[in-house]
């Protein structure tokens, strides 16, 4: 699904940009927020590598970009809540051995590495399991948690203690160390589990992971002592100093203390030794007697994972390589359509139950209607040009062995009435007409808040975990005070007690509550009125606003109040600025019918000159769209979502009942550059440009991609141009590289 795009003219790479962006974007709200996935994991890697391929060819294009993830699960309101001191992030995926080139050489891009440079990693199982933080402290175990959403996990210190692979007390350790590892079962302890479960009647569990899970999350130590729980060490968190230089130094440090490590890590000095000892792991794995998905790589010198350092949510120097997904047969038996938070129609697959790598597996997703038809809207082929029809006998196969997804059609066994599917042109939740952007793999309901659908899947979003988190309240809440009349949109949540008295006897006299449980949601509820504003942005639930973008917006703005001035300010540049891209497409496309070259500039600039945007608007929207991290895209998304007139007002009576926190800026101790602006243009020589952000927004600076007025420090390396002259016009202050470094102490 990549392609080459090094000989792309900037117009068509802008174009090609904006639409991967979206592309992922969707792909990523599917996933993370609507459990609805609309492509396969390989898809979307695929996009991933194009789009990190166009930043790289045309790096002007990252001022443009919005892109975000978002990982992890909240905790259970049965165990206490534990800060992680440093998070616990989730790791980047591999599925080919191209996947891992790629991975080594984005690792010496970033690092300024030749290709002939030595790169040593460490290679180990993945193991299947439940992650597990061990705080130990003048080497006695204090603590331990679940990763719960990375921040906050579970205290399930208690249940840890019954681990016989988990030491007590360990010698020669750092004052603070925390260990991490996999909480796992060994295939013949599940299988005599559920024997033993299944002999006195009691519920037998699906898969080790499963039984694993369960086992560990018992309110219950002592269920937890009767399971036969096992546990490797592979990572660290917090530390008082250092474990080591290496990573396969510090993992032999675990063994010294007294962890069990996986004997089948290794040392691999190329990409070619990382491949090799995949396939060697891969051979053995239905003998290991554990359940694994695939093999993590990690550089192995620590102090290059420092200066690689973490995306929102991976770090840069490791991966997971997953093994390919098992495969079944069945019968697809109805194709429903489900209605995101943002309007996407996704198809889901209702099959004949069938048993998938363990698991029992009735629902899959198919995409998208072009998944369905065999074929996409360019009339490039997908799956042999087979078509997906009720009735036929389907390959399912799970997706980095967890996404039930379709992956063939058998059209040998379809059944001679079996019609091709006609994929909905109006929303089946509020009959609204159904409409596909140009460049969109999705088709949209175009209902907005009178969508039902909508109007629950954001609210389900306003209370997930990095919005508003509220104690009590999670998408079966929702689903329930909605269908009950008592919530129609986020700010009725505030005035649920207030309208219901203080006995609020409706809701006590509702299955599963009470007088205890009711008050803690009142109470819940009540202490989410004081809310960040990177929160709140984000869970308004705008299109391409994850949580990243949310918090640049945050940093770039500082309050609520700023945000939405500038946008209601900007609104007309946005209009115009819609109008040129319209303009453009329409004037591609005659360039293409005429044989003539596209003219692109003119035919933008008369477009937006027809609205005759005034001066402060454009310079409003110039701020916003050139604000790291943001671009037109999103620009255009937060612009339509307060002009929408229902969207507005229920917005401004969310506002209007809470107390919104303005944005902290990121003070480093003793940074000389803590809430200042800088650029970066030219060539930079001693770091990468990506390095070079990272180490400016870790002191507490916000990186920009153009010169304004708000720029305090331009940074300017060899072969700077436009920006270095607009710059010195504007008397901003420039410096080159070796100047910068000097101010920031990092020589």
């Amino acid at each position: 699904m990549s392609q080459s795009n090094g000989n792309l003219s900037p117009e068509a790479a802008k174009a090609r940009f904006l639409q991967l962006q979206a592309q992922l974007d969707a792909a990523d709200l599917a996933y993370h927020q609507s459990d609805a996935p609309i492509i396969s994991d390989a898809d979307y890697d695929a996009l991933r590598r194009e789009f990190q391929a166009l930043q790289a060819n045309f790096p002007d294009l990252e001022t443009l970009s919005s892109r975000s993830k978002s990982v992890g699960a909240p905790v259970s309101s049965g165990f206490d809540k534990i800060q992680h001191a440093v998070r616990m992030l989730s790791l980047g995926n591999a599925f080919e051995s191209e996947d891992v080139q790629d991975f080594a050489k984005s690792i010496r891009k970033y690092l300024g590495l030749a290709g002939d440079a030595q790169l040593d990693f460490t290679a180990e199982p993945k193991i299947d399991g439940l992650s597990l933080s061990l705080r130990y402290v003048n080497g006695q175990l204090m603590q331990a948690a679940t990763r719960g959403d990375g921040s906050v996990g579970e205290n399930v210190t208690a249940n840890a203690r019954t681990i016989s692979d988990i030491p007590h007390v360990i010698e020669n350790a750092p004052e603070i160390l925390e260990v991490r590892g996999e909480v796992y079962m060994s295939h013949e302890d599940f299988a005599a589990l559920n024997e033993r479960q299944a002999a006195v009647g009691d519920k037998t569990f699906a898969n080790p992971r499963n039984a694993a899970a369960g086992s560990l999350r018992q309110l219950d130590a002592s269920i937890t002592k009767s399971r036969p729980l096992r546990f490797f060490a592979y990572a660290w968190g917090d530390l008082s100093q250092p474990l080591a230089q290496t990573q396969f130094e510090a993992i032999q440090r675990f063994s010294d203390f007294g962890f069990q490590t996986n004997p089948l890590t290794r040392m691999c000095p190329s990409v070619d030794a990382l491949i090799a000892h995949y396939q060697d792991i891969e051979a053995q794995r239905a003998t290991l007697g554990y359940d694994i998905d695939g093999v993590v790589y990690k550089v192995n010198d620590l102090s290059l994972q420092e200066r690689l350092g973490f995306r929102a949510t991976t770090p840069r120097w490791a991966i997971a390589h997953k093994f390919p997904a098992e495969l079944a047969w069945t019968r697809l038996e109805a194709i429903d359509i489900q209605v995101g938070r943002t309007g996407a129609l996704s198809p889901v697959a209702r099959l004949a139950p069938v048993t998938v790598g363990g698991v029992v597996v009735s629902n899959a997703t198919l995409h998208n209607e072009d998944y369905i038809a065999g074929f996409d809207s360019k009339g490039q082929v997908i799956r042999d040009n087979k078509d997906i029809r009720v009735g036929d006998w389907v390959q399912i196969y799970r997706a980095g062995d967890v996404i039930p997804k379709v992956a063939d059609v058998d059209l040998h066994k379809r059944p001679n009435d079996a019609k091709a599917y006609e994929f909905p042109m109006a929303c089946p939740e509020c009959q609204s007409p159904a409409t596909r952007e140009e460049g969109d793999s999705v088709r949209r309901c175009s209902g907005g808040m009178i969508c039902p659908a909508q109007a629950v899947e954001k609210m389900k979003h306003f209370v997930s975990r990095a919005a508003f988190d509220i104690e009590g309240l999670g998408a079966k809440q929702v689903e329930q005070f909605h269908a009950d009349g008592w919530i129609n949109d986020p700010s009725d949540i505030f005035d649920l007690k207030q309208n219901f008295g203080s006995g609020l006897q409706q809701l006590k006299n509702k299955e599963g509550w009470g007088d205890k449980s009711a008050e803690n949601l009142f109470s819940a509820i009540e202490e989410k009125r004081l809310i960040p504003l990177r929160r709140f942005i984000f869970s308004l639930g705008v299109r391409h606003a994850g949580e990243v973008a949310a918090r640049d917006l945050a940093l770039h703005y500082g309050s609520w109040e700023a945000l939405a001035s500038a946008l209601d300010l900007a609104r007309p540049a946005a209009l115009a600025h819609r109008a040129g891209d319209e303009a453009v497409e329409v004037e591609r496309h005659k360039a293409t019918v005429e044989g003539r070259r596209a003219k692109i500039s003119d035919t933008r600039n008369a477009a937006v000159a027809a609205y005759g945007v005034p001066p402060e608007a454009a310079a409003a929207w110039a701020d916003l769209i050139n604000a790291d991290g943001i671009g037109p895209v999103l620009g255009l998304s937060l612009s339509d979502a307060l002009s929408i007139a229902e969207e507005r007002a229920a917005i401004d009576r969310l506002v209007s009942k809470l107390t919104i926190e303005n944005a902290e800026q990121a003070q480093a101790a003793d940074s000389p550059v803590a809430g200042k602006t800088v650029v970066f243009t030219g060539t930079l020589e001693k770091m990468t440009r990506a390095e070079a952000k990272a180490r400016a927004e870790a002191l507490g600076a916000k990186v920009a991609g153009s010169v304004s007025k708000k720029t305090d420090i331009l940074i300017a390396g060899p072969g700077a141009g436009s920006k270095a002259k607009k710059a010195a016009d504007l008397g901003i202050q420039t410096m080159d590289e070796d100047s910068w470094l000097t101010l920031i102490d990092q020589t």
